[in-house]
């Protein structure tokens, strides 16, 4: 019997199921002013309205649940792994209200906010190579796992089964929900591919005619944080690219674009990965005469101050 299990008397068992219930059930919010015609919505979930202010806390949550009740993450470990940001953040948020001590492998160039976040919700951070991105923080984070087994438990969300999933079974279900039924197309980023590869999987359960649409930037340098370029990065184990329908690619000077245009007309401030998904439903809401199209708006406009000063 391992006597080092993180045991609910040891995690606060009551604020681990308190945690659970502000993970998804995320408000979706109609975007009138996109529409080319009638009969063509476009709808983007409040990813924000959730413990850990993004989309991120799903898949976060799920594999640290996991990870508890498995027995893979023991009393004296530290939970570790790499990110661009939101994912490290929704860490950072269950882990300080539990007690788990977390390590991340953050590139450096990622914004202040995000590391002063991250930093006063107690985090170690181990900065990366800012030309190597969210690959190098991978391979830094991989070796430090390899070399120290017994002080760390590895999450990997890049090619954790629990990322896909908390999508799987959370996100797809209230999409349709939310819709009545009535999606027909989703549309979603690429970064760690949780989102789309476990949105897309579920929603094709529950209907196989919805079209599943797949973004990524239309460049290896781009703005977009927590994107990949997957024709020159490291592709996420989870990913399955028969999944998508289409893919397109997002133009960043666009997704700042359309940031103004909904500020102005819909009164939300979007952060650019939110935006980006967003110009994505607008793409495609143009190339149809009726459709129902849902993405998730991964946050808003908070964690982005430096950029978006800028261009607001």
């Amino acid at each position: 019997m391992n006597t080092n299990i993180l045991r609910p008397s040891t995690l606060n068992y009551q604020r681990f199921k308190t945690i659970g219930n502000t993970i998804g059930h995320t408000p979706i919010h109609e975007f009138p002013s996109l529409s080319p015609r009638p009969g063509v919505r476009i709808f983007g979930k409040l990813e924000w309205y959730q413990f850990g202010g993004s989309v991120k806390a799903r898949a976060a949550y799920n594999m640290i649940r996991y990870a508890i009740t498995t027995g893979r993450l023991i009393s004296g470990q530290r939970l570790l792994d790499a990110s661009s940001g939101n994912t490290g953040i929704a860490y950072a948020s269950i882990c300080s209200v539990l007690g788990i001590p977390l390590t991340l492998c953050l590139p450096e160039n990622a914004s202040s906010q995000r590391i002063q976040i991250l930093q006063g919700l107690g985090t170690e951070l181990i900065l990366t190579s800012r030309l190597e991105g969210t690959d190098g923080a991978q391979r830094v984070a991989a070796d430090m796992a390899s070399t120290s087994p017994g002080t760390y438990y590895y999450a990997d969300q890049y090619n954790n089964s629990r990322n896909w999933k908390a999508h799987f079974y959370g996100t797809s279900r209230e999409v349709y929900n939310q819709t009545g039924g009535q999606i027909t197309h989703f549309v979603a980023g690429l970064g760690t591919t949780g989102t789309f590869t476990g949105t897309s999987r579920g929603l094709k359960c529950l209907n196989p005619k919805i079209e599943t649409i797949s973004l990524q930037p239309d460049a290896p340098m781009h703005g977009l944080e927590g994107w990949k370029h997957l024709e020159t990065a490291r592709v996420p184990g989870i990913y399955d690219s028969n999944l998508a329908d289409d893919t397109l690619q997002v133009n960043s000077g666009e997704v700042f674009d359309l940031i103004r245009f909904i500020a102005k007309h819909e009164g939300l401030i979007l952060s650019p990965s939110a935006a980006a998904n967003l110009l994505g439903a607008h793409i495609i809401a143009s190339k149809n005469r009726r459709a129902t199209i849902v993405t998730l708006l991964a946050d808003n406009g908070d964690k982005y101050s430096e950029i978006l000063t800028q261009i607001i």
